[in-house]
């Protein structure tokens, strides 16, 4: 099974602006698809920005199958690249921090919904969700599907271990000062938990927020693989089926637990 070569798109987009956004995601797919890349990732809540007013999220957040699902999924198709893009969902009465991975035929593969909310502005603004492990199968990989502060709970990326995820995408938008997450923390939890991590940030100031990029994919064997500066770029790499294979039969973590020592832990 080859590599699956996948982009991270470091941008924050246009604030407010889910037409400009619409159009920057076509862009990069386009780059991405020609550049040989399967998979285009965005950082968290790319579809509209992220330090959006309170009282204007429930009128700019859209259904999981709503108008800019169709139309990544036109995306998607045309230029044949899965996209995961993070946006606000609209279920109901409800808004969710959500990310969705659209397949390389246009069709929806999973949605998940931010799990752990982080800070006032969150918790005021969405829902938290209740399904911590989210997967599709892409290219013979099993994907799954996490929101920023969700990778920062261990609990949360040994849940997606034990269910056998190879690849975690995690859009983000990790603000300073919490930089030593996309540097430090990241690449380990690849490692112990023996996955690929592709973790994607905003950059740049954002309403009250400043956004630190570093975006990163980590790989099992704790490398970076690819990682991006501090501006707007889209940087690539490799999740590797047999790299993974190979470090898994080396690295004993999951093995060697014992889940029986555990039950304090819940």
């Amino acid at each position: 099974m080859p590599p699956l070569r996948t982009a991270l798109l470091q941008s924050s987009g246009r604030l407010g602006d889910t037409a400009e956004n619409l159009k920057a995601l076509e862009e990069a797919a386009e780059r991405a698809a020609r550049g040989g890349a399967g998979l285009l990732v965005t950082s968290e809540m790319f579809l509209t920005g992220y330090a959006l007013d309170l009282q204007d999220i429930p009128g700019i957040a859209e259904p999981a199958d709503g108008m800019s699902a169709r139309a990544i999924g036109e995306i998607a198709r045309r230029h044949g690249i899965a996209v995961l893009y993070g946006y606000p969902e609209r279920a109901g009465d409800a808004v969710y921090n959500s990310a969705q991975l659209i397949g390389p035929d246009g069709a929806p593969l999973a949605n998940y919904r931010k799990t752990h909310l982080f800070g006032c502005f969150e918790q005021d603004a969405f829902t938290p969700g209740d399904t911590p492990v989210v997967q599709a199968e892409l290219n013979g990989l099993r994907i799954g599907i996490m929101v920023c502060y969700d990778v920062e709970f261990p609990e949360n990326v040994r849940a997606h271990a034990l269910a056998g995820t190879d690849l975690l995408l995690v859009p983000t938008a990790q603000m300073h000062p919490f930089q030593f997450v996309a540097e430090q923390l990241v690449p380990v939890r690849a490692f112990e938990n023996q996955m690929y991590i592709a973790y994607v940030n905003r950059t740049g100031p954002e309403g009250e927020f400043e956004f630190v990029g570093l975006s990163c994919l980590a790989s099992p064997d704790g490398v970076t693989r690819t990682r991006a500066g501090r501006g707007e770029e889209t940087v690539v790499g490799e999740v590797d089926p047999e790299l993974l294979r190979a470090s898994r039969e080396a690295n004993p973590y999951l093995r060697d637990r014992r889940p029986g020592l555990y039950a304090s832990l819940v």
